[in-house]
């Protein structure tokens, strides 16, 4: 196998930035990017393709370190077990009729979901 990084089983970097201004912590970038949606605002960047689930047993705020770090072997772990995916026609069908509201994450090119947990009485 040669060395050229698009050689076929060698893994492509993430290339993977946070928006904002470069005196800030990478955790504060988070923070400043990190808010509570509804479906209607996460839409569009379903249909990009550029939206990211994080399954509440995760902090969305380390998964968003994981990606803005460039830490591709966690990312592919969480994928590979389920608890980061990328969401499917059906989810997509589920959360339009929901009134259900996400907290969202911007690493970009990517928005990163997570359902806002609700606690019941």
């Amino acid at each position: 196998m040669s060395g050229d990084a698009n050689s076929k089983g060698d893994e492509k970097k993430m290339q993977y930035g946070m928006l904002g201004e470069e005196s800030l912590s990478v955790t504060e970038k988070l923070d400043k990017y990190t808010g509570e949606v509804t479906w209607k605002y996460l839409k569009s960047h379903f249909e990009t393709g550029s939206l990211v689930y994080v399954d509440p047993a995760l902090s969305i705020t380390e998964v968003g370190e994981a990606f803005a770090a460039d830490d591709a072997a966690r990312v592919k772990a969480w994928r590979a077990s389920g608890d980061v995916l990328t969401p499917s026609a059906p989810h997509a069908e589920y959360w339009e009729e929901s009134e259900e509201r996400f907290c969202a994450l911007v690493v970009s090119p990517f928005v990163l979901m997570q359902p806002v947990q609700v606690l019941r009485d």
